[in-house]
Order: structure tokens, then C-alpha cells, then sequence
């Protein structure tokens, strides 16, 4: 029985330093981020919320600055 203790132990302990090869983590935007946080019911979601909107707005409100611009 001591013998198959001391084999259990030496594979745990061989696949526990073992490289792992883990798929890739994809990086989430701050965006994506943010967009989380503040579908939560974390303290402080509220306020990122309306950071959210109004980036969403200020990014409107260039973008049609900017296409009104490049009309001739």
C-alpha cells in the first residue's frame, strides 16, 4: 500500500509542474470591461453607466461633426 502512495505521490507531483498549455486568454477591452461593471450591482455601476453614456454620446456628437465637415 506504501508503494502505491509513493507513486500516486510522484505523479501528482510530476503533472502538477508540468507545463500547461492553456488556450490563449482573449484580452477584453476597457470597453468590454466597463460595460460589465456596469451591468453589475457593484457599488459605483451606476456612475460607470453614465460615463458609458456619455463617451457614447461625445463619440456621436464627433462623428457627426466629422461627416458634416466632409461634405462639400
Amino acid at each position: 500500500m506504501r508503494g502505491v502512495n509513493l507513486v500516486a505521490l510522484a505523479i501528482g507531483m510530476v503533472l502538477g509542474c508540468a507545463r500547461q498549455t492553456d488556450a490563449p486568454r482573449r484580452a477584453s477591452s476597457e470597453r468590454e470591461r466597463d460595460s460589465v461593471l456596469g451591468a453589475s450591482r457593484l457599488p459605483g455601476a451606476t456612475g460607470v453607466r453614465g460615463a458609458l453614456r456619455l463617451s457614447d454620446s461625445a463619440e456621436a456628437r464627433n462623428a457627426r461633426i466629422d461627416s458634416a465637415g466632409a461634405q462639400p
